[in-house]
């Protein structure tokens, strides 16, 4: 029995290799184009080299963590980051479910309603902070300051006067579609016989919302925060053509101060340590996410079984 259970171990790892071989290349690409460029950051993180200073490429250790970290310009950064994305998300997220509520019944129009929504998602990022910029928050020829005139909104240069909620509004119609298509994906695979059930004993449409609807879309809300989250926090081309990071930096978030200091300062040690913060910051967070979201799930199925 000893003997034929080695051949047959043998046998059992090589066709898991033979299985797993076709995804080798893929990996392998992936490590390159991902992994190295990473390490490569790290190595320039580690080196005190500005580029207006030749010969400037010494090792400096945690020098540039160290000054990246008790820097105000990356600090203010990373605040106006955070509140950009928890911004877009939770707006998105809420203005997502409103419409994905109202695309769930069936009225007349609902396919081309549900085109038309979709539509801002599709559109590059570039041109969506074009059109926001010059046709929407113009003062002088722009489609809020017409619509709010009768207000006496009508000049204010909204850019300018306030560039974070500017970017904000901009991202949120972008980034609204997406939300919405989790959530109506969410609601449309809810069993019609727990509403049903619901509604014989009496629950009214709110208490069916909180009480039912709403523990059922918690997966697909998770997710879509989660998502969004990773997306909006590399925010670079909205910021770059509605407001250059200003007036200042007052809307400057990390990718662009990042962008600032590699490519205007020329500073490639310590954009390369921002660089590597914000990454690890990022993974960290998205763990903790995974990690809520695959509890949820897990306490979803035991409930189910």
């Amino acid at each position: 029995m000893s003997t034929t259970a080695v051949p047959r171990e043998g046998t059992r790892r090589t066709g898991d290799w033979a299985r797993r071989a076709p995804l080798l290349p893929a990996l392998i690409f992936t490590i390159v184009v991902t992994q190295l460029p990473f390490l490569v950051t790290i190595w320039y993180s580690l080196r005190s080299w500005n580029l207006l200073r030749p010969g400037s490429g010494q090792f400096s250790g945690l020098d540039n963590y160290v000054a990246v970290l008790t820097d105000t310009q990356f600090l203010g950064a990373a605040g106006n980051t955070i509140l950009i994305t928890a911004s877009c998300v939770l707006v998105s997220m809420l203005l997502g479910i409103g419409l994905a509520l109202l695309l769930d019944r069936k009225f007349f129009g609902r396919g081309l309603a549900r085109t038309l929504l979709i539509t801002p998602f599709l559109i590059v990022p570039v041109a969506t902070a074009l059109l926001w910029k010059t046709t929407m928050f113009d003062p002088v020829f722009g489609l809020v300051g017409f619509a709010l005139s009768p207000f006496g909104l009508g000049d204010v240069d909204w850019v300018s006067s306030y560039p974070v909620a500017s970017v904000v509004t901009a991202l949120v119609w972008q980034w609204t579609p997406f939300m919405m298509l989790l959530v109506l994906a969410g609601l449309q695979s809810q069993g019609r016989d727990v509403v049903e059930a619901g509604q014989v004993d009496g629950a009214g449409p709110r208490q069916m919302f909180l009480f039912v609807t709403l523990p059922h879309l918690r997966r697909y809300i998770e997710l879509g925060v989660l998502l969004g989250s990773i997306y909006v926090v590399g925010t670079f081309d909205t910021i770059y053509m509605m407001t250059q990071g200003g007036p200042g930096t007052a809307s400057a978030n990390l990718p662009f101060t990042i962008y600032q200091r590699a490519f205007l300062g020329f500073d490639i040690g310590q954009s390369a340590a921002m660089g590597v913060i914000v990454v690890i910051g990022t993974m960290i967070v998205a763990t903790l996410a995974l990690r809520l979201i695959f509890r949820t799930f897990m306490a979803t199925e035991e409930k189910l079984s």
